[in-house]
């Protein structure tokens, strides 16, 4: 445990000596997911998201922010004439580009790697409904002050079928769809 906490801490020292500015913090909000693609019948689900952000400032305008967050996704589908809500937990590591105005206004854009950690799904006649790793593109705006308050809005379109199943009324052949609304505080180390 001792030599993983030297590693990041020497991790963070020698990618901070390259970066103009480096920040560190929390990051919670609201999901608003849903299922694309396919034949399935879904509406939103409303879910939340929680977890951290490390950014690196390259000059005034660019940054690359990794995050790490713990988000709830699904949807309600409609099966056998009836809505259930079909919900995934996964462990989020989007890496995200952002291009930030003086005035404190951002966009962001980056990949996305999701890795299932929980699924309830109360079809139990579908086995396997999510696969362990899923794969996503994101795309967000939002405003940070001079302090490392901020608030954002991100768009993730999922990238790979959410499952492998086998159902005779459900075609598998679907995508995540989450809207996050999020807010933030990324604490300056160095400026």
């Amino acid at each position: 445990m001792k030599k993983l906490i030297v590693i990041c801490l020497m991790l963070v020292a020698s990618t901070s000596a390259f970066s103009q500015s480096f920040s560190i913090g929390p990051k919670a909000g609201i999901n608003v997911s849903n299922y694309t693609g396919g034949d399935i019948e879904s509406d939103a689900l409303v879910g939340y998201h929680i977890g951290g952000i490390i950014n690196y400032g390259f000059g005034e305008v660019f940054s690359i922010q990794p995050e790490v967050l713990f988000s709830t996704q699904g949807a309600k589908v409609s099966n056998a004439g009836q809505k259930n809500d079909f919900k995934i937990s996964y462990l989020t590591v989007p890496v995200m580009l952002k291009f930030k105005t003086k005035g404190g206004f951002y966009l962001e854009l980056g990949p996305q790697v999701g890795f299932r950690t929980s699924s309830n799904i109360p079809d139990q006649t579908i086995n396997n409904f999510a696969k362990g790793l899923d794969l996503a593109a994101a795309g967000g705006l939002g405003f940070q002050s001079n302090i490392g308050l901020g608030v954002g809005v991100r768009y993730v379109a999922g990238l790979s079928k959410v499952g492998d199943f086998n159902a005779g009324n459900i075609n598998p052949d679907f995508r995540n769809s989450v809207i996050q609304a999020s807010i933030f505080w990324a604490i300056p180390f160095v400026k």
